[in-house]
């Protein structure tokens, strides 16, 4: 089993030596954000904490209905101040400081064509920065629309379980509400890459789903076994999951040293109906990444940011 530990502890050091001295040329960094980071105390505040966010570009290959679908997937990660109690963002922290937990927030966004009609899908997670004292993700969410309708999933943590709610336009899932078992989301993984890649579990574990493939495949929504491992391969590192009871496995490869960006997922799983399901490979390939306070880039003039991720 991969001792991450001691892994990113060499890489943790490798990159404050690299950014301690000021007056040194600087290296071309093989991170598409190449970003200078000065010497700090705290490397993981000097990034997430600069009032900018993280925005990922990724060409997708979707599998849907036994065919093969290109498409762009997103991920945007950001910092903020979340409501332990109510479980929404905070718009004044200093006003409720006892309540207010610090979270990176993950908001990743699916979008591709089958046929005729598009889908958009989107999965946002809200996971406690200190995972040490909050090990637990906080929400989830999860809308898919497509011209046959849309649905809207949420997970809040509660003392002892998770609290589901699916609202959906089929009438095979109607409206429910039901508890599960508290335990590792799939959706928060990678978060927590992010945040500590320590913390991601090895061996034998209990799992819920991800939320896009339970949309997906309109399954319902239980905690599953399911085994962990991870590799080191030369710069980067990978995270292999594969479920026991669904015939999915997932793997995630990010890079070793902070500040862990996630270069591609792979997820395969059987997809399609009748004679054209067959088991088959979603995957999300890194194309650009920048750090930007998106939420002021609002105007007509502000596009050329889409461009620049390669979304047009």
């Amino acid at each position: 089993m991969i001792d991450i530990k001691k892994i990113l502890s060499l890489s943790f050091l490798l990159f404050l030596l690299s950014c301690g001295n000021e007056n040194s040329s600087p290296t071309p960094s093989k991170n598409p954000l190449a970003i200078q980071v000065k010497s700090s105390a705290d490397p993981f505040d000097e990034y997430w904490y600069q009032g900018k966010a993280e925005i990922t570009s990724y060409n997708l290959q979707q599998a849907r209905y036994g065919e093969m679908r290109e498409g762009s997937a997103v991920l945007v990660f950001v910092t903020e101040d979340f409501s332990k109690k109510n479980q929404v963002k905070l718009d004044n922290p200093s006003r409720h400081p006892k309540d207010a937990i610090p979270v990176l927030k993950l908001n990743m966004t699916r979008k591709f064509d089958t046929g005729i009609y598009p889908y958009s899908m989107m999965m946002s997670s809200f996971t406690p920065v200190d995972l040490k004292k909050n090990p637990s993700t906080l929400k989830v969410t999860n809308s898919s629309q497509e011209w046959c309708g849309h649905t809207f999933m949420q997970l809040n943590l509660g003392k002892y379980s998770y609290e589901s709610q699916l609202f959906s336009y089929f009438e095979s899932e109607g409206d429910k509400t039901t508890r599960l078992e508290r335990t590792l989301l799939e959706d928060e993984l990678w978060s927590k890459i992010r945040i500590d890649p320590s913390s991601l579990p090895q061996g034998n574990i209990d799992i819920i789903p991800s939320t896009t493939y339970a949309r997906l495949k309109h399954i319902d929504f239980k905690n599953e076994k399911a085994t962990a491992s991870l590799k080191e391969k030369g710069e980067e590192i990978h995270f292999y999951l594969s479920y026991k009871n669904l015939d999915r496995k997932l793997s995630i490869v990010f890079e070793k040293a902070f500040p862990h960006q996630i270069i591609s997922w792979e997820e395969s799983y059987k997809d399609g109906y009748g004679s054209r399901a067959k088991t088959m490979t979603t995957k999300g390939t890194r194309k650009k990444s920048i750090l930007l306070d998106y939420w002021s880039k609002n105007g007509n003039e502000d596009a050329h940011y889409r461009k620049e991720l390669g979304l047009e």
